[in-house]
């Protein structure tokens, strides 16, 4: 891994030259992991997904971005724009560290329409001579012009008392004609939570209104990324904490990320609610957030990756990207995370195929690629457990098991390529509450995002296995099933330049 000081991760944007940053995309470029229908960074660094919005005919998307190399530097939000979810073109930086109380980043926040004007609220990172941290909550807006105009003082200059300088990730929505941010927190007894703040205005005082009173007191040392929504008449928390411990196949990434989903009352903050859920059970999947499309149906995407995490493209000058837009829904009980259909304006070249699978592998022809859609449904199962290949090839493949007595999907990408450091395991587990009857995948250069059973369980990976491995199998321990198989090339045009 490269060196990088201080001095190097903290250098800006516009103070490197055009020339530079031109030879360093063309560098990134020639990546054999680059990805084609995920958003993902030009040069350098992504992270968390910030600021998206359907406003005006357009959705607005934004991402955390270091332009310079695959380390968290001197943060910046990248911006794109489109209009629908698969065709966003990018539009360059959009909110820049270059105020006193952001000069070492602009981290992440939310946006939000207010009296037809958008609004930004963002955490602006400041360090001291010390090198300690001050963390404020600034707003910008567009104005009438289509520039982005920042407030000059922040409006929340300080965490409140009893809390750390852990103080970030607003997220703005309207309720009962009151403007919310929930805040992530940290207590000064080093324990996670999220804060609440009310205005009448975007411009006017922000007034602290307290914490969200949960049953989880001591649920890890930060909680980052909360955003708040409603679905089918059910309060839903997402946000992503710091610092817990694994339990058997639950919270096994280094930083979890999930919902607990309820009852809150806005007057005392009470939320009741039921057991912490993990959203994805995959590798890399944190930092979700999420807004209403044109249709008003909620949409989350989040950043298929983790802080602290070495990726194969790192030497390459880049790493990560956004997840796939996901449709939330709240039914039976259970939230579910479907494939946003605009995604569907990304298939070509339909192939289908009816037939048996048993216990000898069974390679599937002419289904084979590095990009693709695959849709299986189980029309009929006596596998003790069935196994499908993807990305396959002699030495490698990365695997999808399903345990028919337990119910239990396997992702294991042991012989996915190179992988991600340092990562414990290469397998992740979970198990469903059905049979499982129908698998969506999502397969690009070096990702792979696994919908089972509608979205009741989605795993999320990024996968680096060499270009030649394309082949997909299938194989069962004993017994057969009997499958239908449905693939799309998916091929993005010149319109959904990412």
């Amino acid at each position: 891994m490269e060196q990088w000081s201080r001095e190097k991760r903290y250098q800006k944007f516009e103070d490197v030259s055009p020339e530079t940053m031109a030879e360093l995309k063309k560098q990134i470029d020639v990546s054999a992991f680059r990805q084609t229908y995920h958003i993902q960074p030009q040069t350098g660094l992504l992270n968390d997904p910030n600021g998206l919005i359907y406003f005006n005919g357009q959705y607005l998307l934004s991402h955390q971005w270091f332009p310079f190399g695959a380390v968290h530097g001197l943060k910046y939000w990248f911006h794109y724009k489109g209009e629908n979810l698969v065709h966003l073109k990018p539009q360059g930086p959009i909110i820049k560290p270059d105020t006193p109380y952001d000069s070492h980043g602009v981290y992440s926040g939310s946006a939000f329409e207010f009296e037809g004007q958008l609004y930004y609220m963002y955490t602006a990172n400041q360090r001291t001579a010390s090198w300690q941290r001050k963390s404020t909550q600034m707003l910008a807006k567009i104005n009438e012009q289509g520039d982005l105009e920042k407030l000059t003082t922040p409006v929340i200059a300080m965490p409140p008392k009893g809390y750390t300088q852990h103080f970030r990730d607003p997220k703005v929505f309207q309720k009962n004609d009151r403007l919310y941010a929930v805040i992530g927190a940290q207590r000064e007894n080093r324990t996670g939570t999220v804060l609440v703040y009310e205005a009448d205005h975007p411009e006017s005082t922000w007034t602290f209104k307290g914490e969200i009173q949960t049953d989880l007191n001591a649920f890890g040392f930060m909680w980052e990324c909360p955003d708040y929504f409603q679905l089918n008449g059910k309060d839903v928390l997402l946000f992503c904490p710091q610092g817990i411990e694994s339990e058997e196949n639950r919270y096994q990434n280094i930083y979890q990320s999930g919902y607990i989903i309820g009852t809150l009352d806005f007057d005392t903050l009470h939320f009741e609610h039921e057991s912490f859920v993990e959203l994805d059970n995959g590798f890399d999947f944190y930092a979700p957030q999420t807004f209403l499309d044109e249709s008003k149906r909620r949409v989350l995407i989040g950043w298929m990756g983790l802080p602290d995490t070495q990726y194969p493209t790192d030497n390459e000058g880049w790493a990560h990207c956004l997840t796939l837009p996901r449709i939330l829904t709240y039914e039976s009980g259970k939230l579910k995370q479907k494939p946003h259909m605009d995604l569907r304006k990304l298939r070509h070249n339909k192939e289908t195929a009816l037939g048996y699978a048993n216990k000898f592998i069974k390679q599937l022809h002419p289904y084979e690629g590095e990009r693709y859609e695959l849709n299986i449904d189980i029309l009929e199962n006596e596998a003790s457990a069935i196994e499908f290949h993807l990305r396959a090839s002699k030495n490698e493949a990365t695997v999808i098991r399903y345990e028919t007595a337990t119910r239990r999907v396997i992702l294991d990408r042991f012989d996915s390529g190179q992988l991600p450091y340092p990562v414990e395991d290469t397998v992740r587990i979970t198990e469903l509450s059905s049979d499982l009857e129908q698998l969506r995948i999502f397969v690009d250069t070096s990702s792979i995002e696994i919908f089972c059973n509608d979205g009741e369980k989605v795993l999320t990976s990024r996968i680096f296995p060499n270009p030649q491995s394309n082949k997909i199998k299938v194989v069962t321990d004993s017994g057969q099933v009997y499958l239908k198989m449905t693939k799309y090339d998916i091929i993005v045009d010149e319109n959904g330049a990412h």
